[in-house]
């Protein structure tokens, strides 16, 4: 068999298949319009989401053989590395600029998002860290202080380029993180305190990141302008009613809606498919979240255990994210909807992340100990039963 399946994998892999499935459908649905319009190819969008889908899938089954625990070791060097392109990203000529902000590394033909890749070597790292760091978790500047502060760096270069919804995922799934692995409540409490303030102060420091905030309270109040791209959004969920237009007969795709590709195609999943297909959708990443939680209480040793967390977290936060946004729950944010939004950069991450998450599930023992060890406080009710390693640093 290519892949090791067991009972905890086999539940990670359908969810996964049938989000990359609805993507392909929903991709070259959405797509055709506008690849007519562009390109004068209407297949010319979904032949290239096909490309990086073979390559992703390549990478997810090498990252599902290797063992995680040789992530371990790179755990540095991938951060460094990260760091590195983020900079790249930022140096006039090398990055590329699209929609207002410089995201962006080109190779040839092929573009990079370095933001998409380092949300999960952060996960790598922090896994690493927590690990090492248990006996002092609880102390400030020893064990609380130091993950912290590399989540902040990198949620810092993400926001310079700008990506405000990369960086608040960055920032919110290292912080929970650190909560799971026991850190203080005094600590987090302490920590948000000067975060929350100057969230506050990014959001309505730029004129466009205000007009989102104002579309978001009320998007009628300029139909035409910043409330343009939810209006549509929500006529697309509101006229799929319960079972959908039919697959290809999206009205808003006709070049209505924009990025009904890439970070609002969840809209034209809810026009097409209806709320039922919509709710499939969402359903699958709630049991992927599940599942991946399930798979972190189980696995045999720290780091597989917060990097299962890690993993799931980033994977969970992003879908609710897009699902929040193009609902009209949150304000506008350019995060693509992972395994299903057009985009090489995330569909790559993404399987290549959960990979690793069906190598740490296929690694484990089928008796697994359900004891609980000691857990701080008002910790307890979160954390996951799981077995120590007894090889732990």
């Amino acid at each position: 068999m290519i892949i090791r399946l067991n009972r905890y994998s086999w539940p990670l892999v359908v969810p996964v298949g049938f989000a990359l499935a609805i993507g392909v459908l929903m991709v070259y649905s959405a797509s055709m319009a506008l690849a007519r319009d562009s390109y004068q190819d209407s297949l010319y969008v979904i032949k290239r989401q096909l490309v990086w889908l073979v390559a992703g899938a390549i990478v997810f089954v090498l990252a599902a053989r290797l063992d995680y625990r040789r992530w371990r070791r790179l755990a540095r060097p991938l951060l460094l590395g990260g760091v590195t392109l983020l900079l790249l990203v930022l140096i006039p000529g090398l990055g590329r600029s699209g929609g207002g902000a410089r995201r962006w590394l080109q190779f040839g033909p092929i573009g990079l998002q370095p933001s998409e890749l380092v949300k999960y070597i952060l996960v790598i790292f922090l896994a690493d860290i927590l690990s090492r760091k248990q006996a002092v978790i609880h102390r400030f500047w020893e064990g609380f202080f130091p993950p912290l502060a590399v989540t902040g760096f990198l949620a810092a270069l993400v926001l310079i380029q700008p990506d405000m919804g990369n960086a608040v995922c960055i920032l919110t799934a290292g912080w929970i993180l650190v909560c799971l692995a026991g850190g203080s409540w005094r600590h987090l409490l302490l920590s948000s305190l000067p975060v929350l303030p100057a969230l506050a102060w990014l959001a309505i420091s730029k004129p466009y990141r205000l007009r989102r905030l104002i579309a978001f309270a009320d998007p009628w109040a300029d139909a035409r302008g910043s409330g343009y791209q939810i209006i549509q959004a929500l006529t697309a969920l509101g006229s799929g009613g319960w079972g959908g237009v039919g697959l290809g007969e999206s009205r808003q795709k006709l070049l209505y809606l924009p990025a009904a590709t890439t970070d609002f195609i969840f809209a034209i999943v809810g026009e097409e498919l209806g709320f039922i297909g919509a709710a499939l959708v969402v359903a699958a990443f709630l049991f992927l979240v599940f599942q991946g939680f399930r798979v972190a209480a189980a696995a045999e040793d720290l780091f597989g255990r917060f990097l299962a967390q890690g993993i799931t977290l980033m994977l969970g936060l992003q879908a609710f994210v897009n699902f929040a946004v193009v609902s009209s729950l949150l304000p506008t944010k350019g995060l693509p909807l992972p395994f299903i939004s057009q985009g090489g950069s995330n569909l790559l991450c993404s399987l290549l992340a959960a990979g690793v998450l069906v190598n740490i599930a296929g690694s484990i023992s089928p008796a697994v100990s359900t004891e609980a060890p000691p857990a701080p406080g008002w910790l307890l009710a979160l954390r996951l039963p799981f077995q120590e390693d007894k090889d732990e640093e």
